[in-house]
């Protein structure tokens, strides 16, 4: 097993991967987090319609500093733009959109990802742990694809994918592909398909930090 630390892919690199893969044309969420950074990064030549959960369908970029509009926020309650086009509406026409499948594409963080797709990324189930679902459970059921962006390990060391999930689901194998700063992985019927590598990082290290089984 490989024990030298290894860089991997950084953040920004991981969400370049995500935004590599959604199709032109797709309506998509990004969750809170590392998955906010997906907006920053559509191909040449592609056009993603972002949508979130507080009710905009047409956010743009973060907002050039001393610019923000404070009535003008994502789900995170961080400063967004508004492209030309976009449109405002309830937030429970918003969950409609969601619940009704007219998302394509929903980018989410996780705590963990099981073998077969399923996720948590809401709560670890500790005791005193404040529940913050917010939308989660509406978009991993409503949503056509469902993409995790994580980094491969906690800052401990642990395993973030596994073989069954420990913490309280979020949903039951809902998970199409995981983003980590190691790899791509496709969810697949037989398991974790290893679908690119980080620079430096081979498929005996990857499978040695994760839990769960992985293949070529």
């Amino acid at each position: 097993m490989v024990t030298e630390p290894i860089e991997g892919w950084n953040v920004n690199q991981m969400a370049q991967k995500v935004a590599r893969d959604i199709p032109d044309g797709s309506y998509v969420n990004l969750g809170i987090g590392i998955p906010e950074k997906v907006a920053a990064f559509v191909p040449e030549g592609r056009e993603f319609i972002y949508h979130t959960e507080n009710g905009l369908l047409g956010m743009g970029p973060v907002p050039v500093e001393g610019q923000e509009d404070p009535e003008l926020i994502n789900a995170g309650k961080k400063a967004i733009t508004a492209i030309p086009g976009a449109c405002y509406f309830h937030h429970a026409d918003s969950f409609t959109m969601i619940r009704g499948k007219h998302i394509d594409v929903c980018v989410l963080g996780a705590l963990q990802v099981a073998e077969n797709g399923d996720l948590a990324n809401w709560s670890t189930g500790e005791a005193g742990a404040i529940p913050a679902v917010g939308g989660a459970m509406d978009l991993v059921a409503g949503v056509k694809t469902i993409f995790v962006i994580t980094k491969h390990n906690t800052k401990t060391g642990e395993a973030k994918i596994v073989k069954n999930c420990s913490y309280p689901l979020t949903g039951k194998g809902v998970v199409n592909r995981i983003y980590t700063d190691l790899s791509i992985l496709e969810v697949t019927e037989k398991g974790l398909k290893v679908i690119e590598l980080a620079p430096g990082v081979s498929f005996e290290y990857l499978q040695s930090v994760t839990e769960a089984q992985i293949f070529q």
